[in-house]
């Protein structure tokens, strides 16, 4: 599996599709961290998405049949987390990857904080921010 970022022409918002969502990440209490997949220039891609929890529970609402199972128990945790970060993983049998599908999230690239001592520091991370979702609408 592949870096997304490491995929990117330029540092441009992009679009990508077909997303799963392996883990979610509470930060803190304000931020969470999704751990994604996507298939991209014909292969795998992994990335980080951060987002402020209106987003997360944007993207779990259009998370299919599991979306209200997922929404119940992000609220849980929330609810009876004591240290953070948080992880809830969904990379098993019994726990597999979400899919966002008919989903296109747009995307765009996040830098470090410090000023870069060279030139492979002012390279993006492998950290996204939500520019936009959209659904494929079919005929």
């Amino acid at each position: 599996m592949k870096r997304l970022v490491d995929a990117l022409v330029d540092d441009t918002d992009f679009f990508v599709e077909q997303v799963q969502i392996t883990a979610i990440v509470f930060d803190n209490t304000d931020d969470v961290t999704v751990w994604a997949t996507t298939f991209f220039d014909d292969d795998i891609h992994f990335f980080h998405l951060g987002l402020q929890f209106p987003s997360l529970d944007l993207l779990l609402r259009l998370a299919g049949p599991r979306a209200e199972a997922l929404q119940e128990q992000v609220a849980e945790s929330l609810a009876t987390v004591t240290e953070w970060p948080c992880l809830l993983e969904y990379t098993t049998e019994d726990s597999p990857p979400v899919p966002l599908d008919g989903v296109a999230m747009k995307l765009s690239c996040t830098y470090p904080a410090d000023e870069p001592e060279d030139d492979e520091d002012s390279m993006p991370h492998n950290i996204f921010y939500l520019e936009g979702v959209f659904m494929r609408l079919e005929p």
